[in-house]
């Protein structure tokens, strides 16, 4: 999956930056997605990621036998839970955007920057009609670690700038 780490900056007239397409290596993860072992994104065997700015690791997997199935997501001691079908509609929401989509990332406390994948994963517009997080006080935070998980199934392409990072579909 090439980010825009990977990438010579390039600047154009609509963004202050936008990347020149050149291939990368696949994380970790995405690879081990795309070799067809089933266990990978298991509580056995969780995908390990880092957040878009890189300055953080976490770990998330699929667990189908919550109710709803759950992405959860486990930074430090702190474990969230996020819809799992936030990966096909965040997706499927990405492609009809088309485009570069900031990710923006909020507390569930903050107010998240309208037309950012932050505010859409909390939005009553989105297919589940509000916030994707389950856990109430840690619903927050989806622009931060849902968009590596899409990365990692190579579904997305996210920047990995320090600050103010976008994600589209791929």
């Amino acid at each position: 999956m090439a980010t825009c780490r990977d990438r010579a900056p390039k600047r154009t007239r609509t963004n202050a930056y936008a990347c020149e397409t050149k291939p990368a290596t696949p994380s970790g993860a995405a690879e081990a997605h795309k070799s067809g072992t089933p266990d990978t994104g298991t509580k056995a065997n969780p995908w390990k990621l880092k957040t878009p700015p890189g300055s953080s690791e976490f770990e998330a997997y699929r667990d189908d036998t919550l109710d709803p199935p759950a992405l959860v997501v486990t930074v430090g001691k702190t474990v969230l839970h996020y819809h799992l079908r936030a990966i096909g509609d965040l997706h499927e929401m990405l492609k009809k955007h088309g485009d570069w989509m900031p990710l923006g990332s909020a507390d569930e406390q903050k107010d998240a920057a309208e037309g950012t994948v932050e505010s859409w994963g909390r939005s009553p517009k989105n297919p589940v009609r509000g916030w994707y997080g389950l856990k109430k006080g840690l619903r927050g935070r989806f622009g931060m670690y849902v968009p590596p998980v899409l990365e990692a199934l190579g579904l997305a392409e996210v920047e990995h700038n320090p600050r103010n990072n976008r994600m589209r579909a791929v």
